[in-house]
């Protein structure tokens, strides 16, 4: 699995320690994020008394994207017979176009959202890092496909973690983690490239439409509390 260990980079280790080390401690992390409830993301620390009213641009750093573990080898395994395999130049493929599509849309999305989006960090700048990870494609297309038509009712599933700082100064101001499908169908539908393309796309849009607006929420709700206690609602 070496080209799928070099997708793993040393960034989006570090982030998912980061939120995976929160999560066994919820209450607080040791950089003073504190659990907050959320009505649209699963998991979501903030930094009480943070002020997102003085950032009106975003820094959107690429995405990092990684499998599931041992999903090559699920997916080989349960492959339909006839159906060529997926090796790992075909992974490869399926995270650098999950990447491009992923920028693509939330600079698109931040956009529409009312954001400038920048290319380098500055006064008023809001550092966005996002990482797809866990991701699990359920009938990914091979070089060599042949004639074998697969059919599922989703595409498949994957987790969003996603730190917030300061641009600047570097003060980590936020960290959010949500997983989820692709929408289901009611009945088994025909699933391909272009198909799966177009699924995670709009889970990769309804995300970046969470966190454009979730950005501004939180602009509208600063300066936050002092003190905040977990599991509380930081809304105004």
């Amino acid at each position: 699995m070496n080209v799928l260990s070099r997708i793993a980079t040393a960034a989006l280790l570090c982030l998912a320690g980061a939120v995976a080390q929160a999560q066994s401690a919820p209450a607080s992390d040791n950089e003073g994020l504190v659990l907050v409830k959320s009505k649209m993301l699963d998991k979501a620390w903030l930094l009480p008394g943070a002020d997102f009213r003085p950032f009106k641009k975003v820094l959107l750093k690429e995405a990092e994207v990684a499998f599931q573990k041992n999903w090559l080898r699920n997916i080989n395994t349960n492959r339909e017979l006839g159906a060529s395999k997926v090796t790992e130049a075909d992974a490869a493929k399926i995270v650098d176009a999950a990447r491009t599509g992923f920028n693509e849309i939330w600079a698109e999305t931040f956009k529409s959202n009312g954001w400038e989006v920048v290319a380098s960090p500055g006064e008023g700048v809001l550092q966005v890092r996002p990482a797809v990870i866990n991701l699990y494609v359920n009938a990914p297309a091979a070089a060599t496909s042949g004639a074998t038509r697969t059919y599922t009712v989703e595409a498949g599933e994957a987790t969003l973690l996603l730190e917030i700082r300061d641009s600047r100064s570097g003060t980590l101001l936020g960290r959010f983690a949500d997983r989820r499908q692709t929408s289901r169908s009611p009945r088994p539908q025909l699933t391909d490239s272009v198909t799966n393309r177009a699924e995670f796309g709009s889970l990769f849009t309804n995300w970046a439409t969470i966190a454009a607006k979730g950005l501004k929420e939180l602009q509208a709700s600063s300066p936050l509390p002092e003190t905040i206690k977990p599991g509380q609602n930081v809304r105004k």
